[in-house]
Formats: structure tokens, sequence, C-alpha cells
């Protein structure tokens, strides 16, 4: 299984993850040409190779206008106390009702920020899903630490444009990188206090910690903000699961550099490898009902997907009074458990969920782009146990058939004559 090993010992920012998997690729310097390509308004990145302990690795900077967030001053202190330069002021609500000192610079909002993305960015309708999913959690996060609704959370033009960057970058390297799956190290968030544009705030910031629910988390004596609301969101959305590093064999190390100089490398490390163990343990959840119509069970199975469940599936059951009913049953990560649990209830008729341990046995899985005459398709291919799959990626296929006024099966035959 290609497995991809974040080491997040001093925190994560999206500049330090976008350097850390651009040195996993095999031709860092045509991707920075595509990410220069891309058009984010007034955005252009650079790579440089820098230093921190003895440790060399990548420093990427996003210019907005030619010029870093930290370089901007517009209110916050950002070279004293903050320790990822330029990610973090973008992330903070600012009330219009409020008087600012500077009134020169615009904010968006996240249809602003969605109209940028779907309307201007030349993304893959999946990357560019990936991007706003991680931008609706910063956004979500944020609207609940200042009690506002979503539609009222805006971003300041410079670190907005910040974001997306690093963001967009991130999105784009994990889909180059194609891991099967993702497994992050405990997340270190520093500690003390971060000056902001509402006061003085502690450390992990209030959406950071909010964003991070869940994750095992811890601060230390290194006092700072390590890990900011962009790098929390891109943890949260990608990551598989947090822990220790599996056993794996390690093909490619990438280092991420931070800007801020601290005792400990100040860097994000990426390990990329195969993992061995082709086995997963797994939570299998049940509940019966017979008194939910096929529509409310549909919502619910659509929406225990959307929450992380590996599988869903209903099989007809007969229950107490001669009911014929229905066995709903969800496979998980021990991690996604109790969001299963809650789903259940808030979805389903059930007054009891049943809970047993059990052990996926999966294929190792890889996922390649193949340009066709039709556009790229994503092309899958399962290994193990003796046997080798591959298949068109469905989503790729339907866009193939419909622009192309074909059937399904027409499609599938079309893309597998050429490649």
């Amino acid at each position: 299984m290609k497995t991809l090993y974040l080491d997040c010992g001093m925190g994560a920012a999206g500049d330090m993850l976008t350097a850390a998997l651009l040195e996993l690729l095999p031709d860092p310097e045509a991707f920075m040409e595509k990410l220069n390509a891309l058009g984010v308004p007034g955005v252009t990145f650079a790579a440089e190779k820098a230093e921190k302990c003895g440790v060399v690795g990548t420093r990427v900077s996003v210019r907005v206008h030619g010029a870093e967030e930290g370089d901007e001053p517009h209110g916050h202190d950002h070279e004293h106390t903050h320790e990822h330069s330029h990610e973090h002021t973008h992330e903070h609500e600012h009330n219009h009702e409020h008087n600012h000192e500077h009134h020169d610079h615009s904010h968006s909002g996240l249809a602003d920020i969605e109209h940028i993305v779907t309307g201007h960015l030349s993304l893959p309708p999946a990357v560019a899903a990936d991007v706003m999913n991680v931008y609706a959690v910063i956004a979500d996060a944020e609207s609940r630490v200042h009690g506002r609704p979503v539609s009222e959370v805006h971003f300041h033009e410079v670190g907005a444009m910040d974001a997306i960057a690093d963001i967009t970058a991130v999105c784009l390297l994990l889909r180059e990188l194609a891991p099967d799956e993702i497994v992050a190290s405990p997340v270190h968030v520093g500690s003390g206090q971060v000056q902001c544009a509402h006061g003085i705030l502690p450390v992990p910031a209030p959406a950071t910690a909010l964003i991070l629910q869940g994750v095992p988390i811890y601060g230390g004596e290194i006092r700072g903000e390590l890990c900011t609301p962009t790098g929390a969101a891109l943890l949260r959305h990608f990551v598989t699961r947090f822990g220790a590093m599996p056993a794996m064999t390690v093909e490619k190390i990438g280092y991420g550099m931070g800007k801020k100089d601290f005792p400990a490398a100040n860097c994000v490390r990426a390990m990329l490898g195969d993992s061995a163990d082709q086995t997963e343990t797994a939570v299998e959840l049940s509940c019966n009902v017979d008194d939910m119509t096929a529509e409310e069970i549909g919502f619910a199975m659509e929406r225990l997907f959307e929450g992380g469940a590996k599988e869903v599936y209903t099989v007809p059951i007969g229950m107490k009074k001669s009911r014929p009913g229905t066995l709903l049953r969800v496979i998980c990560g021990q991690q996604e458990k109790d969001a299963m649990v809650r789903l259940l209830y808030q979805h389903t008729s059930t007054i009891g969920v049943r809970a047993v341990l059990t052990q996926r046995f999966v294929l190792e899985r890889s996922t390649k782009t193949v340009t066709t005459r039709q556009g790229d398709v994503r092309l899958k291919t399962s290994v193990g146990y003796g046997v080798t799959r591959q298949k068109a990626e469905y989503d790729d296929l339907a866009r193939v058939a419909k622009e192309n006024g074909l059937s399904l099966a027409e499609a599938r035959k079309l893309i597998e004559e050429q490649i």
C-alpha cells in the first residue's frame, strides 16, 4: 500500500506541507511552473533551499502582488508573534461594523473564494472540491469561534490569496503523489500566546483548536504558534489516521521548512513508501430499523459516506411482530466510530447501535492520471493476493460519456483502447 507519513513534530502550516510534498516529486521545478500557471490572482510561488538545525530542505514562499503576508503591516504583528508568517490573519473573521485602522484592504467571503477557485483556476473538479472543502473547514471554525454565520466570515485580501495558494498547492501535490493512505503523527501545536486582530489569544488559536478536535495534539516548551488553521484544516481533510509511523519501506523523504528558527528544526517531514501490511482494523456498526422510508434510509447512507464511512450497506431482515425491516451496517475506522454513531442516531430512528472490531484485507491500491484524447482520466490499480485489477475512475468515465454522448460501456471501451 502506498503510504504517506507526515511528521508534525513541529506543527503544520500550508507552506511547510507544500514544501515537504514538493520534495517527494521527481521534478519539483516542473510542478512549480504548473503552480505559477494556475492564475491565482496576483500570486507567485517560489521554492528555495533552506537549512534548519543542520537539516537541508525546501522553503516555499507565496507572494501576493510582490509581498508575503507577513511583510505587509495591517494590524497583525507577524514578525514577532507568528511562527508561520504567511498564514493566520486570513482565517480571522472581520466585523465590518467595527472601525478598522486600515481601510484600503478589501475582504472576501467564502462565496468569493469559491468564485476564484472554480471560476478562475484551471483545476480538475476533484481538486477544486478538495480546496473548497478545506476552506469550508476553516470558515466553519472561525464562524463558531466568533459566533457568526459562515456567510459573515470574511478573509483579508492578501491572506485569502495566500491561503488559496497554499491549499491549492497541497491538494494538487496529493493528487500527483496519489497515496493510498495518509498517516500523520500527533500534532505539536506550540504554546504561549499569539497576537491577532481581536487581541491576544492562547496557542493553539481558537479556530485551530476547534479544527483539531478529536486529533491527538500536544504542547511543549517551544513558545509560539506551530500549527496554523490552514495546516490544521489540511490535516483534518486528508489524513486517514493519526498515530505512530506504520511499518513501511520508505522510498522518498521531503523536508518542508518554516520561516522562523527554533531550538528544534522547524519543519514538516514527509515520508513516502510502501506499507507491507495489507490488513487494517475497522469498526462494524449495525442497527435495525422498521419505521423508515427508503428515501430516509438513502439520505442517512449519504450522510454516513460524507462523514467518512468506508462502507455503508443495507440488508432486508424480518423483525418483531413479523415486520419487514432493514439492517443498516457501517464500516469505518476506529477514529471515526464516535462520529458515525452520532450520525446513525441523528439520521435514523434506531434506539440502539451495535459495534464490533473487524479486520479488512485490502489490496494495495494506486492511482495515476493518464492523458487521453478526451482529457485526463484517473486510472486505479489494485494489486495483491495474486491478483491485479485496473479500472478507470467512474467520475472520469461519466464525464467522457456525457461530453461525447456515449453510454458508460462505450466510454470505458474508448478509454481502455488508449491506455
